[in-house]
C-alpha cells in the first residue's frame, strides 16, 4: 500500500486540472492506497513565507527565515497549519504536484507551499544531504500539468522545451531532496480540445498512473 500526498494548486473545481486530481484520487483509492490531498486553494493556503509560520522566533531582534525554520524544527516551532502540511510530506511515498502551467511555472500559491513546507531542518541543512544525499531517498515525485498551448508551442525556440520549464521543480525541489522523479503526465491545451479528446486525455492519464513502476526516471538515487 502506498502513501500519496497530491498538492493541487487550482482556483477552479470543475477545470480540467482538478479532474486529473479526481482521476488520481480515485485510481489510488481503488488500488488500495492512501490518499491525502492538499488543495490549497480551497484551503485558503497562505503562500507567503515570513514571522507568521513560527509560534515564536528564537531571534526576534533580526529575522531570518532558514534560521528560524531550522530553530523550529527541533522545538516544534511552527504554526499548527503549517506543521500539519510537514507531517503529510514526511509521510508520503509519492509525492504529486497537480497545476496549471502559468507563466512558465507553478502558481504562486504551489511555489508558496515549497518555500513553507521544504523547511530547512526538515528537507534540507541541518546536517541533511542533498540530491544523490537528500532527505527524502525513500520518495518518488512527479508533476502532473495543464497548459494553455498545444504540444508543438513547447517543442519551438518560442517557449522554450518543457525540460527546461520544469527544471527548477525537478531539479530544484524533487532531486534536490533526493527523491527519485518521473517524467510528467501533460495534457496539452485541454481548454482548446473537444469533450471527446479530453476524455481521452483522462483515459491517458489512468494509463499513466498504472505505467509508474515502469517509467524511466528523470533523476534517481536508486
Amino acid at each position: 500500500m502506498r502513501k500519496i500526498l497530491i498538492v493541487h494548486a487550482h482556483p477552479e473545481p470543475n477545470s480540467f486540472c482538478s479532474g486529473l486530481k479526481e482521476v488520481a484520487c480515485q485510481y489510488f483509492t481503488e488500488n488500495g492506497d492512501q490518499v491525502k490531498v492538499s488543495d490549497l486553494y480551497s484551503m485558503g493556503f497562505d503562500p507567503v513565507g515570513d514571522q507568521r509560520d513560527f509560534r515564536e522566533l528564537n531571534n526576534p531582534s533580526y529575522f531570518k527565515y532558514q534560521l528560524e525554520q531550522m530553530n523550529a524544527c527541533k522545538t516544534k516551532g511552527f504554526k499548527a497549519e503549517l506543521q500539519a502540511e510537514m507531517d503529510k510530506l514526511v509521510w508520503c511515498d509519492l509525492l504529486i504536484f497537480n497545476f496549471p502551467l502559468w507563466w512558465f511555472g507553478a502558481p504562486a500559491i504551489l511555489k508558496g507551499w515549497v518555500d513553507r513546507v521544504f523547511a530547512m531542518g526538515l528537507v534540507y541543512g541541518d546536517g541533511r544531504g542533498v540530491y544523490e544525499n537528500g532527505t527524502f531517498k525513500d520518495k518518488t515525485a512527479f508533476v502532473t500539468m495543464t497548459t494553455g498551448g498545444p504540444e508543438v508551442a513547447y517543442t519551438s525556440d518560442k517557449n522554450g522545451d518543457l525540460n527546461t520549464i520544469l527544471f527548477p521543480i525537478h531539479h530544484g525541489m524533487f532531486y534536490f531532496a533526493g527523491m527519485t522523479v518521473l517524467p510528467p503526465f501533460i495534457s496539452w491545451g485541454p481548454a482548446r480540445k473537444s469533450e471527446e479528446e479530453r476524455k481521452a486525455d483522462l483515459v491517458r492519464y489512468k494509463n499513466y498512473l498504472g505505467s509508474l513502476e515502469t517509467l524511466k526516471p528523470v533523476y534517481t538515487n536508486r
